[in-house]
């Protein structure tokens, strides 16, 4: 599958697109790049339903860098994610190279 800034079908995901596709959910809009208030992402989560919980299909929010904020989904062994640098999702076995902020679990 390929990266596609703001993707939100299967022809290119960001990882917002990824997470929402995952889950059949609807994309929030007007989300920055950077320096996305973790409390929003936070919120955004719970009134789609999502609570804290990880394991296999939680959306993961990773740190991977200073002011940046991104999501995966969790293999339970790793995370799927969308990565813009390689231009393409992949999944990147744990552990992770990014500090984990928290993972969030919806009951199907």
């Amino acid at each position: 599958m390929p990266f596609r800034l703001h993707g939100r079908d299967l022809r290119g995901l960001d990882c917002v697109g990824l997470a929402a596709w995952a889950w059949a959910v609807e994309v929030p809009t007007g989300y920055p790049l950077r320096a996305a208030p973790r409390a929003r992402i936070e919120a955004e989560l719970a009134a789609m339903g999502f609570g804290p919980g990880g394991g296999p299909g939680a959306v993961v929010l990773v740190a991977p860098g200073p002011g940046q904020l991104h999501l995966g989904i969790s293999t339970g062994s790793g995370v799927i994610h969308a990565d813009a640098g390689l231009r393409r999702v992949v999944e990147r076995a744990a552990p992770l190279p990014w500090a984990v902020l928290g993972c969030w679990i919806r009951e199907a």
